[in-house]
């Protein structure tokens, strides 16, 4: 049943076009946004979805980061409406209805086979890392099923034409423009077809927001050429309802008094991006505001196997038994929605854009390639594409479709390199936690960056050679001590720490401190003095939008 009241629950629309400006094959996030930025540009769109909404998606999990670039998306193309989304707070004020959950920060604990979590006094087996200084501007889970089917909504009112349990029989390019052959697809469990969906429709430029293994993967018969050295990696991953919250009992739940510098950590641990890291893999656990979880493993081949994770739940109840707090904490738990076993994780085509006999194509980053949850990246790289989609569809040039290809398989690469090397310090925690330091301090340095109007870095730092050659060199550190690890890394992120990180005094709980950001000034190119001012007239603590 569809929660949303505004606008209503019935999305389609058919105008009876011929020919559109741009073709969308998918309406899932980043095809319902680009959607909505080319209709402010003046486009005719038709989204074309081969199934329907609202439904279950993967990919639930947003960051400072993205939430920024939400924000200057929603500004760039005049889309008020995307803006409460950026924060837990304002969404809840603006959009009751609509399934979230609040993300404080990121929190991770070691967990080893066949032990109980062991909660040392030096919280070396644990890391917290802070997003906000409060609730109303945490961070969120998007509830995809929601949010989704929330946005092809919006796309829809804003005027774009949308077509869902359809299918393109046939693409071919006939002077100059995309001719596609619609097919309508009963609905689930059978009933009337549509008759609205047949036909034929031509566009200028097509994109592709299909996903992994999607349409112009399909239709141009491209390899998956992989990551070079990336770990093959399979996941199982539902929602539950009954989820127990995993609080260790040294971490105090009372408001954070100290940054989480003493015994008060500085957010409650399990309202944030909860993570399991294991030896093989990790686990997420997403609390939703009505206390539903969205939780899965993303685990190497090898474990995959021996747990028997294609079993499904038999595979999920062999895990919870090899980690006995993890069993504990979802003692009781029951799934509200299909497992979804991915035999094969990682996933990248062949091209991402070109022009074929003078019609412009595309994929979003989601459709070019996928890595792995960790980190949430696949949301933010879609973003990123969308954003770079979106400035060039008024002149959709051959050079400016190759740069977009290589800007985003240049992402897709880097981040990919970026998590393998976590893969390979998952059964290390304190190695582990030491290089979650590149992710933080990356991702801070951009947000800071971005919202004081200084260049700033490409995602992940992936233009910066210090950090590039730090994973390189952490990927095949496996016999380093861990302080030694952790100083290297340190040393790495000197010049991009604003964020108070690899701090040994913290012991592994950071919370959000503008004193921090205030000394590391000089990094941003301002003074203490100009940054200690900037803050104050931003007022970044006021729990809204900027």
């Amino acid at each position: 049943m569809c929660a949303l009241s505004n606008p209503p629950c019935g999305v389609l629309r058919y105008n009876k076009r011929v020919t559109y400006d741009l073709a969308i094959v998918g309406s899932g996030m980043g095809g319902s946004l680009l959607a909505m930025a080319a209709r402010k540009l003046g486009l005719s769109v038709i989204l074309i979805e081969r199934g329907s909404h609202p439904r279950f998606a993967i990919g639930e999990s947003t960051s400072p980061l993205m939430n920024l670039l939400l924000e200057e998306f929603a500004h760039r193309y005049d889309l008020p409406r995307l803006l409460p989304l950026a924060q837990w707070g304002t969404w809840k004020q603006s959009y009751p209805n609509l399934g979230v959950g609040k993300k404080r920060g990121f929190s991770y604990y070691a967990q080893t086979s066949g032990q109980n979590f062991s909660n040392r006094a030096d919280r070396r087996d644990q890391l917290l890392v802070a997003a906000s200084p409060a609730d109303p501007c945490a961070d969120t889970h998007w509830l995809r099923a929601d949010v989704d089917h929330w946005l092809v909504s919006e796309a829809v009112a804003l005027g774009a034409e949308y077509h869902e349990r359809t299918s393109i029989e046939s693409a071919a390019v006939v002077a100059g423009a995309w001719q596609l052959a619609l097919v309508p697809q009963p609905p689930p469990g059978g009933g009337e077809v549509r008759n609205e969906h047949s036909g034929e429709v031509h566009a200028r430029m097509l994109v592709d927001a299909s996903g992994p293994n999607g349409f112009l993967h399909r239709r141009n018969g491209w390899r998956d050429v992989g990551f070079p050295g990336y770990p093959e990696t399979c996941a199982l991953y539902t929602h539950f309802e009954g989820v127990k919250h995993f609080s260790p009992p040294t971490a105090s739940l009372s408001p954070p008094s100290d940054g989480g510098r003493g015994d008060t950590p500085p957010y409650p641990p399990d309202w944030a991006a909860l993570h399991h890291i294991f030896d093989g893999g990790w686990m997420w656990c997403l609390r939703f505001d009505d206390e539903t979880v969205s939780a899965g493993i993303s685990v190497e081949k090898w474990l995959s196997d021996e747990l028997g994770l294609h079993e499904k739940e038999e595979g999920w109840k062999r895990f919870l038994a090899r980690f006995p707090s993890v069993g504990e904490q979802f003692e009781g738990a029951e799934p509200v929605a299909p497992w979804v076993y991915a035999e094969k994780l990682a996933f990248c085509t062949e091209r991402a854009a070109g022009v074929e006999n003078g019609a412009p194509w595309a994929l979003l980053p989601s459709a070019a390639g996928f890595i792995d949850p960790f980190y949430s990246t696949g949301m933010t790289l879609t973003l990123l594409g969308v954003g770079r989609l979106a400035g060039l569809l008024g002149n959709p040039t051959e050079g400016a479709l190759a740069e977009y290809e290589r800007l985003t398989f240049e992402d897709l690469d880097w981040t990919a390199e970026f998590i393998a090397c976590h893969f390979a310090h998952f059964g290390n925690f304190e190695r582990f936690s030491a290089l979650t330091m590149y992710y933080f301090a990356a991702v801070s340095f951009s947000e800071m960056a971005r919202r004081l109007g200084v260049k700033a870095p490409r995602f992940l730092a992936g233009d910066d050679p210090i950090f590039r050659a730090g994973i390189a060199r952490c990927r095949e550190a496996m016999e380093l001590d861990p302080e030694a690890f952790a100083e290297a890394i340190r040393a790495d992120i000197e010049r991009k720490n604003v964020a108070g990180l690899a701090d040994p005094g913290k012991k592994n709980w950071y919370g959000v401190e503008l004193g921090d950001v205030i000394r590391g000034a000089e990094k941003l190119a301002f003074t203490p003095a100009e940054m200690e001012k900037l803050l104050a007239e931003a007022d970044w603590t006021r729990c809204e939008p900027v």
